[in-house]
């Protein structure tokens, strides 16, 4: 832990990326430093000139954690979202064959993140349905550029609208088996995503914000919370990502954030007046997904309520 904080309070507050390739190459130069996703989270945000390369790094580091096997040097994306949500339940793309034929994959992913950019996608596709009728989810890792495959840029957001998104299209995709990752597609990698995620994304923001306040001049005390806060979600970022603690814990770190921005509004007006300007149209990425977030501490709440 010391090299990553030592990183953040001496190394020169001043931030680098402005382009998405400018992102990129400082990204993988830090991975090359820090073995650990989560440090590679925190510098990369402490680098960002902005909240959308912070998140960029963030979402990539929690890719890297959760998927320890992916290319080094690969831009890489998870495609699950489709026309009818990210649920279990919703997803209509295919994994089909094996036995004496060729597996293939098709069919239509909704919003991919960093889609246009990624070279390595994480599909989550059905094999059909079990004796309950539920999907049977799998996990598969493709060349972003194998045949079948077809990226759209969508419209960028409103917010955040460095970071590219796509709809992915799957024609009949070749598979092999050893790109099916193995486990459930649900259980060991959909669903501890969004945890793994939250931890690796907000990782970054704190080390953007960090960067943010020591070249403002902001107090040392907002500083010093920063900085336990970034203690904070390192841990949690190497937690167990199913644990109904870690998500309680997680909860009360998030909300913790969220005080700690809620106070800062009379310290931005030191900040130079570009940084000013990105995050009142950025700021807005910290609530997204809020009700889902709600949701989780809820479970987690009742499960160990319920022993």
């Amino acid at each position: 832990m010391d090299e990553i904080l030592q990183h953040l309070l001496t190394t020169p507050p001043q931030p680098g990326a402005l382009t998405l390739e400018d992102w990129w190459r400082e990204h993988l130069g830090l991975s090359s430093r820090f073995a650990v996703p989560v440090d590679v989270a925190l510098a990369g945000g402490f680098r960002a000139d902005r909240l959308g390369f912070a998140f960029a790094s963030g979402y990539h580091a929690a890719l890297r954690s959760l998927f320890p096997r992916m290319p080094a040097n690969h831009r890489a994306a998870l495609c699950a979202t489709e026309a009818g949500g990210g649920h279990p339940s919703a997803m209509q793309t295919r994994l089909s064959g094996g036995g004496e034929g060729p597996l293939r994959l098709s069919g239509t992913k909704a919003f991919v993140t960093l889609g246009t950019a990624a070279e390595t996608l994480f599909v989550v596709a059905s094999e059909g349905q079990d004796e309950q009728g539920r999907n049977r989810l799998r996990m598969v890792m493709i060349d972003a550029r194998r045949q079948g495959v077809h990226l759209h840029a969508l419209p960028p957001t409103p917010f955040v609208p460095e970071v590219p998104h796509a709809e992915l299209e799957l024609r009949d995709v070749a598979v092999t088996s050893d790109e099916v990752l193995p486990g459930d597609g649900y259980t060991r990698y959909l669903k501890p995503f969004r945890t793994v995620e939250d931890c690796h994304v907000h990782a970054a923001f704190l080390g953007w914000l960090l960067q943010v306040g020591r070249r403002s001049g902001w107090p040392e005390r907002i500083l010093d919370e920063t900085l336990a806060l970034v203690v904070t979600v390192r841990g949690l970022a190497q937690a167990e990502p199913s644990s109904p603690a870690v998500h309680l814990a997680l909860g009360g770190a998030l909300d913790l954030c969220h005080r700690l921005v809620s106070g800062l509004e009379e310290w931005w007006p030191r900040v130079d007046a570009s940084t000013r300007e990105l995050w009142e149209r950025d700021k807005v990425l910290l609530g997204v997904a809020g009700k889902v977030r709600a949701k989780r501490r809820e479970v987690a709440r009742e499960r160990l309520a319920g022993g």
